[in-house]
């Protein structure tokens, strides 16, 4: 295990339970919702996810202005706890966007809970020192999707064809 300081280290509140938040990260249909920078997709029938110690997941991004760039990431779960931790090892191949190689990281991914049913997400990542901005960058993203996909499944919502669909 590495010991030193993560490159990337995230803070961020969602106002949504945190039993919500954790399924957008363990579920492949939750996940294929909002995950990656704008701009990128998750064809669903190339997510496959067995989440536990020792399990995986794994899934394809796609770039809507170059269908091309097809973003293979495969993550070794080392950690899970239920509701509050996955950690493991990110592989990162395929057709990557120019100038990124294929690469590895280290991920950890708490989730804590917060006054008013909100949900502190906790991320730390250690990669590559040259791709931590851009890397921050697509978690930015990421969470603007998140965001909104949460506010269409919280009680109330005027989505019914999401809602139904983040219930399952």
């Amino acid at each position: 295990m590495k010991t030193e300081p993560p490159q990337l280290v995230i803070s961020r509140v969602f106002d949504a339970p945190r039993e919500l938040v954790y399924r957008a990260f363990t579920d492949p249909d939750h996940l294929a919702a909002w995950w990656g920078p704008v701009g990128t997709s998750l064809p669903r029938d190339e997510i496959e996810f067995d989440v536990r110690p020792g399990g995986f997941q794994r899934w394809t991004e796609v770039n809507a202005a170059d269908p091309e760039l097809r973003v293979h990431v495969h993550v070794d779960l080392t950690d899970v706890a239920d509701g509050e931790l996955i950690e493991g090892v990110m592989h990162v191949g395929g057709r990557l966007p120019e100038g990124i190689e294929p690469f590895e990281t280290r991920l950890r991914v708490e989730f804590h809970d917060e006054a008013d049913g909100r949900t502190r997400l906790e991320i730390r990542q250690w990669l590559p020192e040259h791709l931590a901005r851009r890397s921050e960058e697509g978690w930015r993203q990421a969470f603007t999707k998140l965001d909104a996909t949460l506010m269409n499944v919280r009680p109330g919502a005027n989505h019914h064809r999401e809602v139904a669909a983040w219930q399952s």
